[in-house]
């Protein structure tokens, strides 16, 4: 028997309400809308656990093109839970951190856009600077500046 073998995280997903406003709220950020789809039918039910559904999606990249996020807005069946207001510490699948530069213009930007800092921004030691911001439908999103010193 041939033992399984991770190869890499392919994507992680979010669902939103509003694909457009998601869309643009991570290009602002920096990321590239790679292409937008609809599933739907008994097929993705079953993959889903949810029966006959129907989905659109986008898939946005990286700059360096090795991590996705796949926005998913359901048109059937109908959303159940809401998370969007869940703190930093609720239990599950919470955050996207991304390693930005200048995160003061980035964060400058994103509360034009609506986004809110959702405690302060903190610098650890000499490494990073630190932020959690709520960005587009409440999305809990992590911010880090690498810092370089000498």
């Amino acid at each position: 028997m041939v033992k399984s073998e991770l190869l890499r995280m392919d994507n992680i997903g979010i669902v939103v309400e509003s694909l457009d406003d998601a869309i643009s709220f991570f290009e602002e950020i920096g990321l590239t809308l790679e292409g937008r789809a609809t599933v739907e039918g008994e097929w993705a039910g079953r993959v889903t656990g949810l029966g006959s559904q129907c989905v659109e999606i986008a898939m946005m990249v990286t700059p360096d093109g090795h991590s996705r996020l796949e926005l998913s807005r359901f048109l059937t069946p109908a959303t159940i839970a809401d998370h969007r207001t869940a703190p930093v510490n609720a239990l599950g699948y919470l955050r996207v951190m991304f390693t930005v530069k200048n995160i003061d213009e980035l964060v400058s930007r994103l509360t034009k856009h609506g986004a809110q800092l959702v405690g302060e921004m903190v610098q650890y030691e000499d490494s990073y600077r630190l932020c959690y911001i709520r960005g587009v439908e409440g999305l809990l999103i992590g911010l880090a500046e690498q810092l370089y010193t000498k």
